[in-house]
């Protein structure tokens, strides 16, 4: 084979490969299809025994995280909830309407320790919920005296993943069908240092804060549920 006609054939190979790129890409966004997402209307500022705690702090953010955050995501939201007993809840949600790799930066156990905390365990976990259940992840991280347990999801479209090869295989499923979806992660956590009764206590306001939504909201926050 001359140089000429190998030369011909890779061009055309190139031209070919490019165009199949091309067509395969995503074009169509999940967050424009159905009710735009409001995070300050779609989660009530009371439900159940809980209310929203309007006198506390809601999050430990340095100026340099609510500037990344709000580079990453389209909404953020971040409340206390105090119940009738005074346990306090702080809740932090972030959307964003295009899902990119680079809101893995905000998952809590990089964004704790960039504020100063130190990651004491993490761990995988459940959160039972009537008619199914969520795969979370539970982290502990201190500051001084300060004893924070964690428990995390993030949602895919409507898919809640926890591994990075999980995740991997939920953007390659959605990328086939053209579409690109949107990104959520809800962080629920509490000063506690009994750890297991913090998990316990918020496994409950989790379960109590998505049984008082809409089923179109409910279905925001954690996509499909896994069968109990």
């Amino acid at each position: 084979m001359n140089v000429w006609l190998r030369n011909l054939i890779l061009l055309v190979l190139m031209l070919a490969t490019s165009g199949i790129a091309v067509a395969l890409r995503p074009s169509q966004k999940i967050a424009d299809q159905g009710p735009k997402v409001d995070l300050e209307t779609m989660i009530p500022r009371a439900f159940d025994n809980w209310h929203e705690d309007t006198q506390a702090p809601a999050v430990i953010a340095d100026p340099q995280q609510k500037e990344l955050l709000e580079k990453i995501y389209n909404q953020t939201l971040s409340r206390t909830y105090v119940n009738t007993d005074g346990y306090r809840i702080m809740l932090a949600i972030a959307y964003g309407s295009e899902q990119s790799s680079t809101m893995k930066v905000h998952k809590p156990e990089i964004c704790y320790p960039a504020q100063g905390f130190t990651l004491e365990r993490k761990s995988s976990g459940t959160l039972a919920l009537a008619g199914g259940s969520i795969p979370a992840t539970r982290i502990l991280a201190t500051l001084g005296q300060r004893s924070e347990p964690v428990t995390y999801w993030t949602t895919i479209g409507d898919h809640v993943v926890r591994s990075r090869f999980n995740r991997k295989l939920v953007e390659i499923g959605y990328g086939l069908t053209g579409k690109i979806p949107d990104g959520l992660l809800v962080r629920i956590s509490s000063i506690d240092h009994d750890t297991d009764k913090a998990y316990e206590i918020q496994n409950g306001f989790a379960a109590q804060m998505l049984n008082a939504l809409s089923p179109a909201s409910q279905q925001r926050l954690i996509g499909s549920l896994e069968s109990n």
